[in-house]
């Protein structure tokens, strides 16, 4: 009889525990969803599993969608999300790469060795191999894999290629910025080559095409060839608009003759081509037989640019850094199979949440996924149910620091709730941010902070840049620089109140979640470039250069054994060069700096 008192006390500490503090529940594989099509066991994977397409578009803002701001023109996206489920409290990272690894993977990119940045055309990076990717679960469970338009997740080597990492095809490009015309890319004014691809092989002879149109006709000749009836289809549309340079086709530019503002008009156009290409490609999945069976799912990679056009606002800061301008993103589902559609959700959602949800709906099983990030939220999106989420990590960079940081440390010790290494220090001039409930933290330097309605200024730069920036004065610049900020997202979306000052309480917990975060990081890989990927040396094209022998073998996120099998081949070969002794500094350098624990 002792044991029940013991036993109530221990209950009652463990439902007061605040949920500043409480450990991410491991998502139920057996799971399965409540609609018509899923249900429990071997019978639901028998059952009709729905074909997906995914729509990513590249850069478009908070405020580059017709049923955020009326001046852009969007039917079509509009009347599929007004018929769907609108994502407004949704995701993602602040820049390409990132977001484009954690749909694939559903993983934090601190957990990828990716938190640092872009992966350049020239660099020996890629994801690591070890990890499983979406389209390689939905293989797995059935699905035809397909992809169309901008990889931007790396290339060296054959085995880093979307063919690679479970995708039955693969046409477009694989780096993060090419002409929408020539196809040409450049990583500095003097590596240049030709990026379109065709599964494997170079894809010459389409320059001319404009590049939104062209995909969107691979998109609709692989409905057209697939049949719907036998197998189910998912289709990873990632479209590189509304990505720089701005060209949109002359046609779409009339409709936006009345903006004063050049580079507003010329992205507000190419927000256009994006709307007629998803007319096109659900006009398709209509005529063919996919549609009553498809979920359709419509999401940005990451904020715009206001300094090319694009806009965020009402939201502060831009693509780039880690305000609500850039990683809050645009998205929406729409589907026959929801069961709650034409509404507004307001469920926490993450990027990295589509690949459990996804590979859930398609009947697939995610038990073999260790170490995901993402929740299934399904029932969220097609139910109105309460997310499982109630926290997002958007990213740990310990080689983005606040410059000129002499005073950043907090010294407060890591709170006695938590579990796991105790860390008596966190360092906040490391750039870093977190969400957890209603609280919002960043350190370090998030980024230009402004909110600019760039939509209605005549010209891009002028004496406005800085009505609501923070510049410090000749008095203030011996002041160490602020590196910390609180602010309530639910009640302030704009980040307009920071409350650091005010709730220290629920900084330090905040900073705790960070550290604990932390140790659970692998080393940040960011490579030098190689100058063997320069495409004078491939006949003028970017394509992969490294023999597979040289795969992965310094990635933190590849398998042990596997990193101690290349080791050894790599010293029969007993290579010796200047680039190989570059590239160990940077990882040593890299893996001390993140053995440091912050």
């Amino acid at each position: 009889m002792r044991l029940i008192p013991a036993a109530l006390a221990a209950l009652a500490a463990f439902l007061s525990l605040d949920f500043l503090s409480a450990h991410r529940a491991e998502p139920d594989p057996t799971r399965r969803r409540k609609d018509g099509n899923l249900g429990d066991g071997e019978a639901g994977q028998k059952k009709k599993q729905p074909h997906i397409i995914f729509i990513l578009i590249d850069d478009q803002g908070f405020n580059d969608i017709g049923y955020h701001n009326p001046t852009i023109k969007t039917p079509t996206l509009d009347k599929l999300a007004a018929e769907g489920v609108i994502l407004e409290n949704y995701y993602v990272q602040p820049i390409c790469t990132p977001s484009r690894s954690q749909l694939m993977t559903g993983r934090y990119q601190i957990h990828t060795g990716l938190q640092h940045s872009i992966i350049r055309p020239s660099q020996p990076s890629c994801l690591p191999s070890n990890m499983d990717t979406l389209p390689e679960r939905l293989r797995e469970a059935g699905y035809s894999t397909h992809m169309v338009g901008k990889w931007h997740l790396g290339f060296y080597r054959k085995t880093c290629l979307p063919t690679r990492k479970g995708f039955d095809t693969f046409f477009g490009s694989l780096t993060g910025s090419v002409d929408y015309y020539s196809y040409g890319s450049c990583d500095g004014a003097a590596s240049c080559g030709y990026d379109l691809h065709d599964n494997e092989s170079v894809a010459w002879g389409h320059e001319g095409k404009y590049s939104t149109t062209l995909f969107t006709q691979r998109a609709r000749r692989i409905l057209e060839s697939h049949e719907p009836t036998e197998r189910p289809l998912f289709l990873l549309l990632s479209l590189q608009a509304v990505h720089t340079p701005l060209q949109p086709p002359k046609s779409y530019i009339y409709p936006y003759r009345d903006m004063a503002n050049v580079a507003r008009r010329k992205y507000a156009a190419m927000v256009s081509t994006v709307d007629e290409a998803v007319r096109n490609v659900t006009y398709a999945l209509r005529k063919h037989g996919y549609y009553k069976n498809s979920v359709i799912i419509y999401s940005t990679d990451n904020g715009a640019q206001p300094l090319i056009g694009g806009s965020n606002w009402p939201l502060r800061g831009r693509k780039g850094t880690y305000w609500e301008g850039g990683v809050r993103g645009v998205a929406f589902v729409h589907s026959p199979l929801l069961k709650r559609r034409r509404r507004v959700s307001k469920a926490l959602l993450h990027i990295t949440d589509w690949f459990p949800t996804l590979v859930g709906l398609g009947g697939g099983d995610i038990s073999q996924s260790r170490g995901l990030d993402g929740f299934d939220v399904w029932p969220a999106i097609s139910e109105g149910a309460e997310s499982p989420r109630q926290e997002i990590l958007h990213n740990i960079n310990p080689l983005h620091r606040r410059p000129n940081h002499n005073m950043s440390r907090s010294r407060t010790p890591r709170p006695k709730a938590q579990s796991g290494p105790r860390s008596s220090v966190w360092d906040t001039s490391v750039q870093a941010a977190i969400r957890v409930g209603d609280w919002k933290l960043l350190t370090g330097d998030p980024g230009h902070g402004d909110w600019v309605p760039v939509q209605v200024l005549p010209t891009l730069l002028g004496h406005w840049w800085n009505l609501e920036r923070s510049v410090p004065s000749q008095d203030e610049s011996s002041v160490p620089p602020k590196t910390v900020w609180l602010f309530n997202i639910t009640a302030d979306p704009y980040e307009r109140q920071d409350l650091a000052d005010q709730r220290p309480d629920v900084v330090q917990q905040l900073l705790a979640r960070l550290a604990y975060y932390n140790q659970t990081a692998v080393p940040v890989y960011f490579p030098p470039n190689d100058p063997r990927a320069d495409p004078k040396r491939h006949a003028g094209a970017w394509v992969p250069w490294a023999d597979e022998e040289e795969e992965e073998g310094n990635h933190p996120g590849a398998d042990k054994k596997e990193r101690s099998g290349k080791r050894k081949r790599r010293k029969k070969k007993k290579k010796n060069c200047r680039l190989c002794k570059l590239k160990s500094f940077f990882l040593k350098l890299n893996t001390g700096m993140m053995s440091n624990r912050i």
